[in-house]
């Protein structure tokens, strides 16, 4: 494992929630007929500001999220779980990518980059759990595990919109990419 790799990627790993919900953020103010219980996050990547807003913050966050990926690889370097997640957190990247490069208006490609996302992100995150209760620490399996779940039960409920479940979901992986960040970061430091 290169030390410096991990540590440099682990900021990626904080810096993915913060551009991500930066810039969604920054598109829902642009759009005052967003509505959280009537719309899909998506609609805001149609036309206008908003959506060069919105689908430029996805690219961006997408970019992060690889680089952020490529840390994971270096830290499980030697494991095939953790080989695992770290391709299940690339093709999860490249398939935000893809939301953002085909929005709604680009038709049925676009349902099919969004579902790709959302299923991948917990499959990333139980793969994880996997390698850090092999490897350690616990707090990192216990709370991989629980944001994973989450990112995944979110979607039970028969929502009338989606864009409280994407934003939950995207939520509980931004809690789990900037804890894993850090601890990539604080872990690397002395050594």
């Amino acid at each position: 494992m290169n030390v410096r790799l991990v540590r440099l990627f682990g900021y990626f790993g904080i810096l993915a929630p913060i551009v991500g919900f930066s810039m969604i953020f920054l598109a829902i103010a642009t759009a005052p007929w967003f509505s959280w219980t009537g719309n899909a996050l998506s609609d805001l990547g149609v036309e206008g500001v908003t959506a060069v807003l919105f689908n430029s913050g996805l690219a961006m966050t997408a970019a992060v999220m690889m680089a952020f990926s490529l840390g994971l690889y270096e830290l499980t370097r030697g494991s095939r779980v953790g080989t695992l997640s770290f391709l299940l957190m690339l093709a999860a990247s490249g398939w935000l990518l893809g939301i953002g490069r085909f929005p709604e208006t680009a038709g049925r490609i676009h349902f099919y980059f969004s579902v790709a996302f959302f299923a991948t992100l917990p499959l990333a995150l139980a793969a994880f759990t996997v390698y850090a209760l092999r490897t350690g620490p616990r707090w990192l399996a216990y709370l991989t595990a629980a944001c994973g779940l989450a990112a995944a039960v979110v979607w039970a409920p028969d929502w009338n919109a989606v864009a409280i479940p994407e934003a939950l979901s995207a939520l509980a992986v931004g809690i789990w990419s900037t804890a894993t960040g850090l601890w990539m970061i604080r872990t690397t430091r002395d050594a």
